[in-house]
């Protein structure tokens, strides 16, 4: 396992986390205590966990596994949110100071942690001023409740915002954005990416494997089957598989993937992820395992490096299609002129 900074933080984690969204929903207590303790085995250190994964089971389950292991608890680096509904009251929702107050506590309370390490709005809020919410998370910082503070989901121009805000009220900064990101979800290299290059942010890629996709565990024109989550609960997203099923595009990246997967005899997710995790600014890529097995096979990822030519094909092949302006043609000059971004 490699280690990289925490993005513009010194704090140090691992180049894969590991998601916890599944804890507690699709994974039992005990599962996920052996898929943590797995995890950690293979040189992991971060863990990535949210209030709302399963209405805050996931973060007990998380409490219980750290009390237990006193020699993980010192080194692991812990990761949650805080924005979305905990109740059905009107400020049981939000970033504001009432709202992130509560939610910050609670989250402490069921890691049974006096420190979260970095603790992440969850989503952009257009209801509560930015000054207000960035305040409330410089405050916690200096109060010692967390270490330091990321977003999920933002956009480019939130991102921005945000960062220059906080610089010119001279608050603690942000450290990382959690967005979706994958070979067959790209889009966010238009604008999201840059300004992440920029801030000095680091990025958490969530669903790197583009829901399943990039597994090779879906076949083209094939309904899903068996142990898939589309297989089991058809009315998870079956008219998204639908429409990706029948995009051109689709079947080109997985094939390509497929491709060099089996030249270098590894699966179809190592590939996808070693690919991943080798894009600017990323700083750790989030694994949503729901079993040790599944894990397994995602963490050696970690032991494959892809060639250049390998790396090129990807990249080449997975290119979103953004041909309107002004993205087309700013993304044509950069691919004539080979300008490649730094981490």
């Amino acid at each position: 396992m490699e280690y990289r900074t925490l993005g513009n933080s010194g704090a140090v984690v691992s180049t894969y986390a590991l998601g916890t969204m599944t804890f507690g929903a699709e994974a039992t207590e005990e599962a996920s205590h052996a898929i943590l303790d797995d995890y950690f085995a293979a040189g992991g250190n971060f863990i990535d966990t949210a209030d709302v994964y399963s209405t805050g089971v996931s973060e007990e389950i998380i409490g219980r596994w750290l009390a237990k292991r006193p020699e993980v608890r010192d080194t692991a680096v812990v990761a949650t949110k805080g924005r979305f509904p905990m109740g059905t009251a009107p400020n049981d929702v939000g970033t504001s100071r009432r709202h992130l107050t509560r939610a910050l506590d609670d989250s402490l309370r069921r890691l049974g942690l006096e420190q979260i390490d970095l603790y992440q709005l969850h989503a952009w809020d257009p209801l509560t001023p930015l000054e207000e919410t960035l305040r409330f998370l410089d405050d916690s910082v200096s109060r010692g409740k967390i270490a330091y503070y990321g977003f999920s989901n933002f956009l480019g121009w939130q991102l921005t915002k945000a960062v220059h805000v906080a610089r010119a009220h001279g608050w603690e900064v942000p450290v990382t954005l959690q967005p979706q990101y994958s070979l067959l979800v790209r889009e966010i290299e238009s604008e999201i990416v840059p300004a992440a290059l920029d801030a000095g942010i680091g990025l958490l890629p969530w669903s790197p494997l583009g829901g399943g996709w990039l597994s090779g565990k879906y076949k083209r024109d094939q309904d899903p089957t068996g142990a898939t989550r589309l297989g089991e609960n058809p009315e998870r997203g079956m008219e998204a598989w639908k429409e990706r099923n029948a995009n051109p595009a689709t079947w080109t990246v997985i094939d390509a993937v497929e491709s060099i997967a089996a030249s270098r005899g590894v699966s179809p997710s190592q590939v996808a992820l070693a690919w991943l995790a080798d894009r600017p600014a990323v700083t750790s890529v989030i694994l949503g395992a729901r079993t040790q097995e599944q894990l397994a096979d995602n963490l050696a990822a970690a032991q494959l490096e892809l060639s250049p030519d390998e790396t090129d094909r990807l990249t080449r092949l997975s290119e979103p299609q953004t041909g309107v302006y002004p993205y087309g043609p700013l993304a044509q000059e950069q691919r004539s002129r080979k300008i490649e971004g730094g981490r």
